[in-house]
């Protein structure tokens, strides 16, 4: 893949030469770039820990809604206001350069995923048993991002067995095969890397995109799919030594094409389920080269995405028309219903099954579907969820799609946990000048009990649960950091591990048995 250049000469072309003003003007967008930019979003605009900034990633995004974002920040994500370090011209000289095309487009499909793969240890060197001594489904795998490693944590001893080195910038949160032994990670700029949780090393790597969002692996362990910002894609791997099984183009049927926000596997439907930036669709895409029992009936709701369709019938795509924008989800315990809501604060009921949407329940702000949680509340399924935009928690009746409650917190959220075997549920105050705070709820009565403040001044962020409910692990988001590990029923601390910024801790029990009560 040839990278673009990033000095402006050929970029202002739809007006013939340009003007020397005209080309001092994007040389000093591109200079400003460079200064506030580039670190976050990429020096060649393709993506970093931020996303991609190319005109064909800001459709929905206006120029002076992206000066507005400038200025002013963007809620639910690391990008800070500029208000203070640049003027107005400044600022629309930023805004001319990001929305210039790049002289090439950048190309990333199946030729360049092939080549980039990389193969550290053959599967059948290395042993079938762990090389230490703990309980594999009470393993976490905590993400340190601040210098781009991870560490493998015993959930009985709390103590850490292994650190590796990662790729920069993992994005999405790590998944692990059904059996807990290998962990699949998807970094910001494409790179996906199986990781041996047994032998404790990285077996392979593949770049499956320029900028990606998320992955996830289907319910048998055979299939990887990730989700990718740019090129608008979906790609498939083998699990097994992450080979390419297929590129999906993320289009419409009138062609216009959309960044994917993420894929989430859908255990009991045999699918992956997609969140689309730039179309008003949900996708479901079956994954089994032999289509399971009861798929036939849904053969007319299917297409094939690239004409001709893949050779072995595998990954049609099924979609379900929606409202609205809907790049956040969350599903009920069987998989047959998905809440999902766009930043635009609307939310919907989709019923995969009959491939329609049912509700529109109360949802305002931006609550963070993705980290919702369930539990049964006076003989009915309730639904819990922060929110990003307001100081509340949302309590929603998953039969009615009522709003029973909204329970005040001291600023916006972005993660809440729980577990079957605690009466509380988690969630941190991410944003804004209390956000060194975590609430405790009473999943009985719905009240606030609790409110902790581990490290006055640092993010507070991300409780993950022990495969048996009975220690809470909270991040302490700092480069000098630390897993604060609490005792869940008494909320005292149990032990502080210094760590550099972690932010996600992953349980091997709960993510894949899909504990009810924990962020799936």
């Amino acid at each position: 893949m040839r990278l673009q250049s990033l000095f402006g000469v050929a970029l202002v072309i739809l007006s013939g030469l340009p003007s020397l003003s005209a080309f001092a003007a994007t040389a000093d967008g591109e200079s400003l770039y460079r200064q506030h930019c580039g670190e976050c979003h990429g020096l060649g605009r393709l993506g970093a820990m931020g996303p991609a900034l190319l005109p064909e990633n800001m459709v929905r995004l206006r120029k002076p809604e992206a000066a507005r974002t400038i200025r002013s920040g963007r809620i639910a994500t690391q990008m800070p206001p500029f208000a203070e370090k640049l003027n107005d011209a400044e600022i629309d000289q930023l805004v001319a350069y990001i929305y210039t095309p790049l002289s090439e487009t950048p190309v990333w499909g199946e030729s360049e995923i092939r080549s980039s793969r990389l193969i550290h240890f053959q599967q059948a060197q290395l042993g079938d048993t762990p090389v230490f001594n703990a309980d594999v489904m009470n393993l976490f795998i905590a993400v340190e991002l601040g210098d781009h490693h991870a560490t493998i944590l015993d959930g009985d001893k709390l103590e850490p067995i292994h650190r590796f080195q990662t790729r920069l910038n993992l994005h999405g949160g790590p998944k692990y095969s059904p059996d807990g032994r290998f962990i699949y990670l998807a970094s910001r700029d494409g790179w996906v890397s199986k990781f041996d949780l047994y032998n404790l090393k990285v077996v392979a790597e593949i770049r499956a995109g320029i900028n990606t969002r998320n992955l996830a692996v289907s319910a048998d362990g055979r299939t990887i799919m990730v989700a990718n910002y740019l090129p608008h894609t979906l790609v498939a791997l083998d699990t097994e030594n992450l080979e390419l099984l297929k590129v999906i183009p993320v289009v419409d049927e009138t062609g216009r094409s959309s960044r994917v926000s993420a894929v989430y596997t859908a255990k009991p439907r045999h699918s992956f389920v997609v969140a689309l930036k730039d179309l008003k669709e949900v996708w479901e895409i079956n994954y089994e080269a032999t289509r399971p029992m009861g798929f036939g009936k849904w053969m007319h709701d299917y297409r094939e995405d690239s004409g001709e369709g893949d050779a072995q019938g595998r990954f049609p795509v099924r979609t379900i028309k929606v409202n609205h924008y809907l790049d956040d989800f969350f599903f009920d315990q069987d998989y047959i219903l998905l809440i999902g809501a766009s930043r635009e604060g609307k939310s919907e009921v989709v019923d995969l099954d009959a491939k329609r949407v049912i509700a529109q329940p109360e949802l305002p702000g931006m609550p963070h579907l993705a980290s919702g949680i369930t539990w049964e509340h006076q003989g009915r399924t309730i639904m819990a969820t922060p929110n990003l935009r307001e100081a509340s928690i949302s309590i929603i009746d998953m039969k009615s799609w009522e709003l029973i409650k909204k329970i005040p917190t001291h600023g916006p959220g972005f993660f809440m946990r729980s577990h079957e075997n605690t009466p509380y549920a988690w969630v941190d105050v991410f944003f804004g000048e209390h956000r060194d705070e975590v609430h405790v709820i009473d999943k009985r009565t719905l009240e606030i009990v609790k409110t902790l403040k581990p490290a006055p001044g640092k993010t507070a962020a991300h409780v993950e649960f022990t495969k048996d409910g009975r220690y809470a692990l909270l991040s302490i988001w700092d480069n000098e950091g630390a897993i604060v590990v609490y005792d869940a029923a008494s909320f005292e601390e149990v032990k502080r591990l210094p760590m550099v910024k972690p932010s996600g801790k992953y349980n091997v029990w709960n993510k894949t048995r899909l504990s009810a009560g924990t962020s799936h």
